[in-house]
């Protein structure tokens, strides 16, 4: 099984060196909803966090809306560390056509023990979320430099960004109580299948291709065809 809470990322080669160039002074507003949406999940989270050790369940409602959150932070972290150019919307709520998505798969009990201790069990989760932050940090300055000269994301630069806001992203989830076991630092579901950009993948060296269709309907035309009538025999040979 794997883990519940997915995160994907759609490679763009190309990017856009005048949004990168002023990236920062774009995504002002969403650091400032940002702050106001902090407000209202933080009060979510404790209300869940009470709730939990209670009566074992995440409500619905407030999962919906803590997910959301969490779902928005990535978003808006993805979008400054210059991981996606799309301006990232300023809700919640799921967006498949968006490059970078979250989707949350919610447990039907979860453990009393485990939220009541969450803040200690959380330590490690912290000190490894301060290194991966670390790690956008500094490859977010690396690709505003490569960009605004190239205009290109560098592959490499891509997954290594992939790898830090990936993890964070898991990190949130187990720090807001949606999931109960510790975030892996990537899994199959980490970038999504067919990126936007990349190109296809290359057959790899020395497989055989299989042989064309012949064309009209279908039939190998390759042996010639048999008879159904005997070869003729040989006259005998004459003698002298």
């Amino acid at each position: 099984m794997s883990y519940p809470v997915t995160f994907e990322a759609d490679y763009v080669d190309r990017r856009s060196r005048l949004t990168v160039f002023f990236r920062l002074i774009l995504a002002i507003p969403l650091w400032i909803w940002l702050y106001f949406y902090a407000i209202a999940a933080l009060v979510a989270i404790v209300i869940a966090w009470f709730a939990i050790v209670i009566t074992a369940r995440y409500p619905r409602p407030l999962y919906e809306f803590v997910s959301g959150y969490t779902r928005f932070v990535t978003r808006v972290t993805a979008y400054t560390a210059l991981l996606c150019d799309p301006y990232a919307p300023f809700l919640g709520t799921p967006d498949p056509a968006y490059p970078i998505r979250m989707q949350f798969v919610p447990l039907e009990r979860y453990s009393r023990l485990k939220t009541l201790f969450r803040f200690v069990l959380a330590i490690p989760i912290v000190v490894v979320r301060y290194v991966m932050g670390l790690l956008i940090e500094i490859g977010a300055f690396a690709a505003w430099f490569v960009i605004v000269i190239t205009g290109r994301m560098p592959r490499g630069l891509f997954d290594l960004m992939v790898l830090g806001n990936s993890y964070t992203a898991r990190s949130d989830a187990y720090l807001y109580l949606l999931t109960e076991t510790y975030p892996p630092f990537q899994d199959d579901d980490t970038r999504a299948a067919g990126m936007a950009g990349s190109p296809p993948p290359s057959e790899p060296a020395g497989a055989e291709r299989p042989a064309s269709e012949p064309p009209g309907d279908g039939l190998s035309t390759s042996e010639p065809p048999t008879s159904s009538e005997p070869p003729a025999s040989e006259p005998p040979a004459q003698s002298a």
